[in-house]
């Protein structure tokens, strides 16, 4: 198994490592099935020669597979790179936090009980409850504006 380091937003790392590796410290093997392990796999490039070692707060277990890519020689993740598996992970990590907080609001569940949860699950400790929380609000917030503007858009066609 080869690994790599990328570095990405202390929570979004936290995040992968709670998900993907139970909490635990060491590289992060994704499932051959998820979306993360695929656009790992797109980015994977050569070494160039004059790359820096790798550093990061995440250590990510390369993608194997029988056919293309061989990890031996593809192993290197630029900070291009880095800059988009860390944008699709927080994608990942809200689309998932927002579900969550839709469905427990239908139960009757407090969304401060449901954040709370969700980063005890994952072991997310960087960001605050209440960053989570309103970033929700704003999600929101501008579904209700799309909605609108929707209807706006039918009443005048």
């Amino acid at each position: 198994m080869i690994s790599t380091r990328i570095k990405i937003k202390p929570h979004l790392a936290e995040y992968v490592r709670g998900k993907y590796n139970h909490c635990q410290d060491g590289p992060v093997i994704l499932p051959h099935d998820s979306d993360l392990y695929v656009v790992v796999w797109d980015l994977m490039a050569k070494r160039p020669v004059n790359a820096a070692i790798d550093s990061g707060n995440l250590e990510i277990a390369l993608p194997s597979r029988s056919v293309g890519k061989k990890p031996e020689y593809y192993n290197y993740l630029s900070p291009r790179a880095a800059k988009i598996i860390e944008k699709f992970i927080e994608n990942i990590l809200y689309a998932e936090l927002h579900h969550r907080l839709r469905v427990n609001k239908r139960k009757g569940i407090n969304y401060i009980d449901t954040v709370f949860k969700f980063m005890t699950e994952y072991g997310i400790t960087q960001i605050t409850e209440d960053a989570f929380i309103k970033d929700y609000y704003r999600y929101r917030r501008g579904e209700e504006y799309r909605r609108k503007k929707e209807k706006n858009e039918i009443k005048n066609v």
